[in-house]
Parts: C-alpha cells; sequence; structure tokens
C-alpha cells in the first residue's frame, strides 16, 4: 500500500486522512481535539490511532499537513483607495487563506496604529499606489509601522517604483519583510498571485514556527499552507480538471466551520442577463471570503446578532431560549447535539450561516434609472446559473438533514437583486476530504480529482444519492 497522511491541524480539531495512492482509495478518516496549547501532536497521535494500523505498521510514503490552528493565518491589510488598492490587498490575502482582521485605507492614523498593536495579526499586507502612481501613501505607512512596539513579517506589494525602499524602511523594525508584485498595478487590473505566493511562503517559513506547528514538522513532511488555500485549491482543480481528467465546471464551495463559514466561488460570475453592465474591481475566478460572525461555536453570539430574530422565528422559540443556547454553543465548542432540539438548533444555524455567507459572496444588481430608461449595473460576481453547490464542515457532514442547510444558498425571490444560485445540484464533501485534497495536489493532482469525483455525494430530497463520478 502507497499509504499518503494528509493533515488538518484545525482550529478546535485535527483531522486525519489516510489515502492509498496507488489505488486511489481512503484508507481511513478520524478527527481528534487539536492540542495546540501543549504538543500539537497528542492530537494528532489520538486521531491516527482511530485508523486501524496495517500489519507492520504505518509506512507512509508521503505526509503533508494544512493548519488554521490557533485562530489561523491572521493578517492586517493595507492600501490607498478603500474600494481600489486595500480592496485588491483583501482579495490576494484571503485568497492566500488568511483570516482579515482588519482592511485599513489612505495613511494611517495614530488610532490605526494602536489597533494594529491590539489585533496582533501574525502578518502585515502592505499596498498602495498603481506603478508608477503614488508613492507617499506606501513610503508614509511604511514610515509609521516602522515605529510598531513589535516585530511582524511583512509582505509589500503595492507601487513598484517605491517598493523596496518602503521595504528598507519597515526592516528596521520587522523581519521578514518580502517584496511582491504589485496587487494592482494598473487602475482597476488585479494582480494578486505574487502578493499569494509571498503570504503562503512567509507562512511556511515564519509563522508556522511561531504557532507550535514546528514540532509537528519533525513528524510530517511540512505543513505546506493553511486550511483555507488548500480548500480553495482543490475546489480549483475540481472545478477545472487536470489533463485530460475533466473537471465539474463551476462550482460553490461552503465550508461551515465552528469559527468561520468560508466561500469559495470556482466561477467568471459575468452577467448571465443581457443589457446588464459590471461596476467595480473584476472579480476573480477563484475567489474566498470568509466571515468571522458566522460561526457555529466560538462565534455563534456573532452569528445570532447577524441573522437578528430569524433564528427564533425560525424555530419558534423565545428569543430568551436562543440567545442562552448560543452562548452554550460558544462556551463548549466541542459539545455535539445529543437530542432532538439541539439538533434543530444547529441545523437552524447552519442554515442561517450559509444563507448570509453566500448572500456576502454573490453580487448583486442594481438598478439606475437616467433620462434613457433603467440600467442595471452589477457589482460582484453573477451566481445565479451556477450548476454546483458543495457543503463541507461538521454540522453538514454529521447531522441527517444536509440538503436542509444547504439550501440557505439558494436564490431568494424576496432579495431578487442578491445574485445567488437558483437551480444548482447539491453536493456533500461527506468524507471531509477536501482540505486533505488540496493538499495531495501538490504531489499528484490526478490522483486528488479523481478522488474527489469519487467521493463526493450528491444530495437528493435530504439523503445522500450517489457519487459525482
Amino acid at each position: 500500500m502507497q499509504a499518503v497522511l494528509l493533515v488538518d491541524f484545525g482550529s478546535t480539531y485535527t483531522k486525519v486522512t489516510v489515502v492509498d495512492l496507488a489505488e486511489e482509495r481512503i484508507v481511513g478518516t478520524a478527527k481528534a481535539g487539536t492540542t495546540i496549547a501543549g504538543n500539537i501532536m497528542d492530537g494528532l497521535n489520538e486521531a491516527l490511532a482511530q485508523i486501524p494500523e496495517p500489519e507492520g505498521g504505518w509506512n507512509f510514503v508521503r505526509k503533508l499537513a494544512c493548519s488554521s490552528a490557533a485562530g489561523g493565518l491572521k493578517m492586517v491589510a493595507s492600501g490607498l483607495v478603500k474600494e481600489l488598492t486595500a480592496e485588491a490587498a483583501r482579495r490576494a490575502a484571503l485568497g492566500a487563506g488568511a483570516r482579515v482582521l482588519r482592511v485599513f485605507s489612505y495613511e494611517l492614523s495614530p488610532d490605526d496604529l494602536e489597533e494594529i498593536v491590539s489585533l496582533r495579526p501574525d502578518l502585515l499586507l502592505l499596498a498602495g499606489g498603481t506603478d508608477g502612481g503614488n508613492k507617499e501613501i506606501l513610503l508614509k505607512n511604511a514610515e509609521h509601522l516602522s515605529r510598531l512596539p513589535l516585530s511582524l513579517p511583512v509582505v509589500v506589494a503595492g507601487n513598484k517604483v517605491v517598493a523596496r525602499e518602503a521595504a528598507e524602511i519597515l526592516g528596521r523594525r520587522h523581519a521578514p519583510v518580502v517584496v511582491a508584485g504589485n496587487v494592482m498595478p494598473e487602475l482597476n487590473v488585479l494582480s494578486v498571485e505574487s502578493a499569494r505566493s509571498a503570504i503562503r511562503e512567509v507562512f511556511l517559513q515564519n509563522i508556522v514556527q511561531a504557532k507550535g506547528l514546528d514540532k509537528a514538522e519533525e513528524f510530517m513532511e511540512r505543513v505546506l499552507m493553511p486550511t483555507p488555500a488548500a480548500v480553495l485549491s482543490a475546489a480549483e482543480l475540481l472545478a477545472q480538471g487536470e489533463g485530460e481528467e475533466e473537471g465539474l465546471g463551476e462550482l460553490l464551495v461552503v465550508d461551515v466551520g465552528g469559527a468561520t463559514t468560508d466561500v469559495h466561488s470556482l466561477a467568471k460570475g459575468e452577467p448571465s442577463k443581457a443589457g446588464v453592465m459590471l461596476k467595480g474591481l473584476p472579480e476573480p475566478f477563484a475567489k474566498r471570503t470568509v466571515e468571522g460572525d458566522l460561526g457555529m461555536r466560538y462565534s455563534a453570539p456573532a452569528l445570532g446578532e447577524a441573522a437578528g430574530k430569524r433564528l427564533a422565528g425560525n424555530l419558534g422559540w423565545p428569543e430568551e431560549k436562543v440567545r442562552e443556547r448560543l452562548e452554550l454553543c460558544a462556551k463548549e465548542p466541542w459539545r455535539l447535539p445529543a437530542t432532538d432540539e439541539e439538533r434543530d438548533f444547529d441545523i437552524a444555524m447552519g442554515r442561517l450561516a450559509v444563507e448570509l455567507a453566500v448572500e456576502r459572496h454573490a453580487g448583486t444588481l442594481e438598478v439606475v434609472y437616467t433620462p434613457f430608461g433603467a440600467t442595471y449595473l452589477q457589482h460582484g460576481k453573477d451566481l445565479t446559473q451556477l450548476p454546483a453547490v458543495i457543503g463541507t464542515g461538521g454540522v453538514l457532514l454529521y447531522h441527517s438533514r444536509p440538503l436542509e442547510i444547504l439550501r440557505g444558498a439558494l436564490f431568494d425571490p424576496l432579495q431578487a437583486g442578491v445574485l445567488k444560485p437558483q437551480d444548482p445540484a447539491f453536493y456533500l464533501d461527506g468524507e471531509y476530504i477536501l482540505a486533505a485534497m488540496g493538499l495531495l495536489r501538490e504531489i499528484a493532482p490526478g490522483t486528488a480529482l479523481r478522488m474527489m469525483k469519487k467521493y463526493l455525494v450528491k444530495l437528493v430530497g435530504g439523503k445522500t444519492d450517489g457519487v459525482v463520478g
């Protein structure tokens, strides 16, 4: 057996997947509580012990990992204009698998600098100015950041004319300081791949050790990337295919977690109807958004606030009872629902998390009235014709009605301006393998694609109904 060990060190659980590379099958999956506060290997060993060993013990040919432990990769981004370079910096950070704590625009103020210190991010992304454009803001912000009372890794991805000068200024206080390509080299032109690569390298070389994951690297080959980046990589492979192995085409992945709900769209998102004009920055084909107030456990009270009275109304419960249950979810994040009432509550929470997260991810349609009649402007991606939605995350995997939860992603006629999918097929990542397949893509992309098509399950009437392939 060509056994490959694929590990996701999550904020709550360490998930282990063992794959037989030769037979392209899952040998076993398991999870245990992540032990980041002590020795992270304890949780890994506990999870691995749940999978029956072959005779003679494990002999892994490869051992790869991703991680969102200790809060994942927490970043702060800064750019020039909020709607332009600051937004470009945010997209670069999200695409790299980061959790973006805050995005600043224009010149950083003393209050902004104090907030950065209080947030204590893992990494700073400094952008600003098109190539040959505004130089002043990038240099001024580098000066301001060089006087912070803490040292952080920094990626500079702004005006190339002064990027290295800004890096030299930042180097007085921070390390490492890495120069990447400008996230907006020309007005309204995005170029985020260089910044994404730089963020990933900084994560691998510096942040892994800072989060106590270096102990795992003594056993694993390497912690390759943040977990959200692994999921996005798997989704991209599944959509686009590999060589002669076809993918599924455009799709949406909704990952409902304990702290956040992430949405990944692999789609062009161009207008599906004639007469609609695009407005704003171009959208990347592979786009990720993360909603830190829509988690099922750690951020459950925030989910309740975002949902307003809808959660109580959907359940038919008094608001006080809903608040108590939300607080319990946050206090006891490992607690699993044990009664029908608790399961109903989790399902209602999950559906609202999906509904709100996809609503924020999808594009919107705006009607503007002119002397020549109504004009339709599209902001963001049109996902109305998207053919597939894939669900992953604990609430979907461990409940009997995952389709009910995922239907929160559907287009709502009462919010006709929100361009959510209208009639997609729904699939479930029933073995919790998307992050693992993102890792496997690094060494065997064709195998990873075929395994996803083999193990993803189509949902019909709330039940599983066969595999994708």
